[in-house]
Formats: structure tokens, C-alpha cells, sequence
């Protein structure tokens, strides 16, 4: 039987790749994409979340991975499908750094549609989060982009 995947983007603390790797060790990670006219927020439950946006700039970047089925399956668990995060299949740019052109690839995204009012971070997702943000960086998400949006919530804890 042939294992069906599915392409990931993640925008929180699946950004932290060792946590992603624990996670789902079959995953691929396959770069830097761009959710394009969203915005990043941390909601009421204390999470990281995205909403649709017409403001210019608000633009997600995030993390693609290529995942299996049982991956998928945890990644659901950890995301409190369907109480928590809905599970949403939307179009994310993967930005290309071997001089090919940007891709469009339609990736399954974890949104929680309830809710979406701008909140503070629970304590533990902090450190979760910053380790993610030093990988984002090291993968060539933009310093501007992390100041403007991510640390707007999460307090740099060097």
C-alpha cells in the first residue's frame, strides 16, 4: 500500500525542529513558505494562531514539511483536532534558495477558528517558541518579520 503525504506548514512551535522531529520522525522538512495575507497572533488559549487579513504586510512564514499519514494523525492529537485547531488546506509559498523559482503548494494548516482575539502566550509555550524562532532565523525567515509579529508576543529570553 502506498503512503499517502501531505504537506505541512507550520507557524509555531513546529518551527522548533527538534520538537517536530520528535514529533513526527518520518517527517521531511522542505523549507521556508510564506501563508500569504493571514496574520500570526497568540489567541486566547495561549497559542500561536493565524487569521485571514487584508492589512498590507500580514503575511505568515512558517515551516513546510512533508508528512505521512501517521504523522498527520499526531500532529492532530498535539493540535487538539477538532475542539481546538481546525484543519484547513490552504495555498503557502515555499520560498526557494536554489535559485528555482517560488512554489505554490497547497498545505494542510492547523487554525483555530473560535478563537481569534489577540491574547498572551501560557508560560511554557514561551520557551517552545523561542527555541522555534532561532531555528526560523537559521532557516532565513526575516529578523523583520520575527520583531514585528512573533516577538509582539513572545518575550526574547536571551
Amino acid at each position: 500500500m502506498t503512503e499517502i503525504a501531505t504537506f505541512y506548514f507550520a507557524y509555531g512551535s513546529n518551527l522548533w525542529r527538534e520538537q517536530m522531529n520528535l514529533r513526527c520522525p518520518e517527517n521531511n522538512f522542505l523549507g521556508v513558505g510564506l501563508l500569504k495575507e493571514w496574520r500570526w497572533f497568540i489567541n486566547k488559549r495561549g497559542y500561536a494562531n493565524v487569521v485571514p487579513s487584508k492589512e498590507a504586510g500580514d503575511d505568515v512564514y512558517g515551516f513546510l514539511y512533508k508528512i505521512n499519514t501517521k504523522d498527520e494523525d499526531v500532529l492532530d492529537v498535539y493540535e487538539g483536532v477538532p475542539t481546538s485547531y481546525q484543519k484547513k488546506i490552504l495555498p503557502v509559498t515555499l520560498l526557494r534558495t536554489d535559485g528555482k523559482d517560488d512554489k505554490i503548494i497547497h498545505c494542510l494548516v492547523y487554525v483555530d477558528t473560535e478563537r481569534v482575539l489577540d491574547s498572551i502566550p501560557k508560560d511554557e509555550y514561551i520557551e517552545r517558541m523561542n527555541k522555534g524562532i532561532t531555528d526560523a532565523v537559521k532557516e532565513g525567515v526575516p529578523k523583520d518579520y520575527i520583531d514585528k509579529y512573533l516577538r509582539q508576543y513572545i518575550p526574547d529570553e536571551h
